[in-house]
């Protein structure tokens, strides 16, 4: 007997092969047959009749930062409401364990350098997470029969040099004993399901302290260790963040993703590559690295959005404004300290400056001022500005956009929530997207889901992708984006089983209506631990998700039922070569 039965779904089953209406049929977690419509003879407990409605498998995210909130939020929201039923997590050179059992101080500075770095809620890590692990092992066995989704983990960089060197990781060498050690601590957590390394030594990541990240004091000999590891263990990737990624890479950090990959004989991949046409030579310098990868014996892979994200600024959190070289400084200081400064005019024309240098690399665009949209105010004397823009607001007072906007945030003691417009979203960046995302080392993800969580919304670019395949700009086929958003990342990391609507293979599947299918504008809730809050989007015409065979949504809400696995390397993931 079937557990479940989707009748006359119009399916399209993540190959890009044409879709097709069938009969799809679920037993035992699986996908147990597809049948022309109504020649099914076997009986099942459930079903339903998907008549017009589009069955797709479940979307992978392959960079996302869920290590924490998959122990207060099972669900993933608002990923897995938005289709997702597989996560790659631990990126950025960021995981909460291994933890030395030695150093129990070791746990707050992992809370507060993910607070910092990753813009996660602290409270929401103190209270919402039980913290008792040690191996990398015993963090994935935390999560082992809870979690709604299916989640795999990189081992964090930085988790491996704080356990070994304590203090000293952040601006220390280890010595060739430390190395040993974290070699060893390395393949332990790779024998128990870690996905591979995950390393950063980009400029904007920061400790609790503000200090750079333990792995930015990495050399490339150490580097190169870790990752002739990952060659040792089945089903392991390398991913990797430099300065280079946020705007144009270095002929160092190029050649430094080159040996990596080429040493583990694994893909590596990079978050994010930003297309913009008013920047036309970014794209082609970025993928210079794919290509001498590839030469190497290795394998590049750009993580690239597909969408625009809502993102949301302000002066008196931290935020990206404080990643332009020259801000972090002043937006630190105290906020009456900083109104002041910023009232400068000199102190003004100074940071703009700065802004506009090669050195603020694709933050650039974050100091066009005129096109920031006011967002929530909280004084008198901001009442009716929330919603407008702040160039018409300027033009009335005769001001500077960036002084106008000082004003206003003064107003609020810089409280006040600014929404900058995008600077790339006319018909030349699109086109560009289109031809990008043809290339073989280009691939869609990157959405940080899980991090950032007041400032972004990257979560929903799945249904948001598909709705503006399908009703907007249609830049891709809809069997095309399908598969750019679950056989493609699926491949990349080596998943058995999974990425596809084909019989035999796991039951991870999305129904929607292609009708409806979007999703809604990103708000702001307060349902952290702590009360703290995130960003937050609606998914449209998403009838159900099912993981593992297992419904989890239906109508954007959560079912209850926990049936992901916890992806470990080897038993869940095949080597993908890159010789």
């Amino acid at each position: 007997m079937l557990d479940h039965l989707i009748r006359s779904a119009t399916v399209v089953d993540g190959t890009g092969a044409p879709a097709y209406v069938a009969d799809v049929g679920i037993r035992d977690g699986r996908i147990a047959l597809i049948a022309p419509p109504g020649t099914v003879a076997e009986e099942a407990r459930t079903s339903e009749d998907a008549s017009g409605l589009v069955l797709t498998p479940g979307f992978v995210d392959p960079h996302t930062h869920y290590d924490a909130q998959l122990f207060w939020d099972p669900y993933a929201t608002p990923s897995m409401n938005h289709g997702v039923t597989t996560v790659a997590g631990g990126n950025c050179g960021f995981t909460l364990a291994p933890l030395n059992p030695d150093r129990p101080e070791d746990a707050d500075y992992t809370r507060r350098m993910m607070s910092r770095v990753e813009g996660m809620s602290l409270v929401a890590l103190e209270d919402g997470a039980p913290w008792n692990w040690h191996t990398f092992g015993e963090y994935l066995d935390a999560l082992e029969g809870r979690i709604a989704v299916n989640a795999g983990f990189m081992v964090g960089h930085c988790a491996l040099r704080r356990h070994v060197m304590g203090p000293d990781a952040v601006g220390g060498q280890p010595t060739p004993e430390q190395l040993d050690e974290m070699l060893r601590l390395f393949h332990d957590a790779m024998d128990a399901g870690a996905l591979g390394l995950s390393t950063t030594q980009s400029s904007t990541h920061s400790d609790g302290d503000g200090k750079p990240v333990a792995s930015r004091h990495a050399k490339p000999d150490e580097l190169l260790a870790l990752s002739r590891a990952v060659a040792e263990h089945e089903g392991t990737q390398l991913e990797a963040i430099v300065a280079g990624c946020l705007d144009q890479f270095a002929d160092e950090e190029i050649d430094l993703f080159v040996e990596m990959t080429a040493a583990a004989g694994r893909p590596l991949n990079w978050n994010v590559l930003t297309i913009d046409a008013s920047v036309p030579e970014r794209v082609p310098r970025q993928l210079i690295a794919s290509e001498r990868a590839r030469k190497a014996g290795g394998r590049i892979v750009a993580l690239t959005m597909p969408i625009l994200t809502p993102m949301n600024m302000s002066l008196g959190t931290f935020c990206a404004l404080n990643l332009i070289p020259g801000w972090g400084e002043i937006l630190s200081l105290p906020v009456p300290e900083r109104i002041e400064k910023l009232r400068d005019a000199d102190v003004r024309a100074e940071m703009l400056r700065r802004a506009d240098s090669k050195e603020a690399g694709v933050f650039r665009r974050l100091a066009n001022f005129g096109r920031y949209v006011i967002g929530d105010t909280y004084s008198k004397e901001n009442e009716g500005l929330s919603g407008r823009v702040v160039k018409d607001i300027a033009a009335e007072r005769g001001q500077d956009a960036f002084q106008c906007l000082v004003d206003i945030c003064a107003n609020d003691q810089l409280r006040t929530v600014l929404w900058p417009m995008p600077t790339d979203n006319d018909p030349a960046s699109w086109e560009l997207r289109r031809q990008t995302w043809q290339h073989e080392d280009v691939m869609l993800g990157g959405s940080d889901a899980g991090a950032h969580l007041d400032r972004m919304c990257g979560a929903p670019y799945t249904t948001r992708f598909i709705g503006d395949c399908l009703r907007g700009r249609k830049l891709v086929g809809l069997e095309e984006a399908v598969k750019m958003l679950t056989d493609d990342p699926a491949r990349l990391f080596g998943l058995r089983e999974r990425g596809r609507v084909q019989e035999g293979f796991h039951a991870d599947l999305v129904l929607f209506d292609p009708r409806r299918i979007e999703a809604g504008p990103a708000t702001l809730v307060h349902d952290l631990p702590g009360d703290s809050p995130r960003l937050d989007a609606k998914a449209i015409g998403i009838v159900s998700v099912r993981v593992n065979g297992v419904e989890t949504i239906r109508d954007d809400q959560v079912t209850g039922a926990v049936p992901g696995t916890v992806l470990r390397s080897g038993r869940d993931t095949k080597t993908v070569s890159t010789k």
